[in-house]
């Protein structure tokens, strides 16, 4: 007897939607943006937090439209800053309003702000 014999470690992972191996699925990745970005409106303010350190603000895209974690990796990497995701908010340590709209821009989002 192995180890993991009849668990579900033993079998090589399958789809979900066509239940073929996954090294076999044919089947199209799903999109990061369920709900497309000329579509939504991105609202962008900057807040004051204590100490004096500013936050640039992200409000306005639903969570269950958009791949939220992907986005904020996205507006990280883009300013060079570090950030966080609380709720279905998404704070930019610093005063990044120009580059956080310019990104948010080219990617296809209304933005206000």
């Amino acid at each position: 007897m192995r180890l993991f014999e009849g668990t579900p470690f033993d079998r090589p992972p399958r789809c979900e939607k066509c239940d073929q191996l996954e090294a076999e699925c044919i089947c199209p990745p799903e999109p990061a943006f369920r709900i497309p970005p000329a579509q939504q409106t991105a609202r962008l303010s900057i807040e004051k937090r204590k100490r004096g350190k500013r936050v640039t603000v992200v409000r306005g895209l639903p969570l269950e439209g958009n791949d939220l974690p992907e986005l904020l990796k996205q507006l990280k990497s883009q300013c060079g800053a570090g950030g966080s995701l609380q709720g279905d908010e998404l704070e930019i340590q610093g005063d990044q309003l120009d580059r956080v709209r310019e990104t948010l821009k080219a990617i296809g989002f209304k933005v206000k702000g």
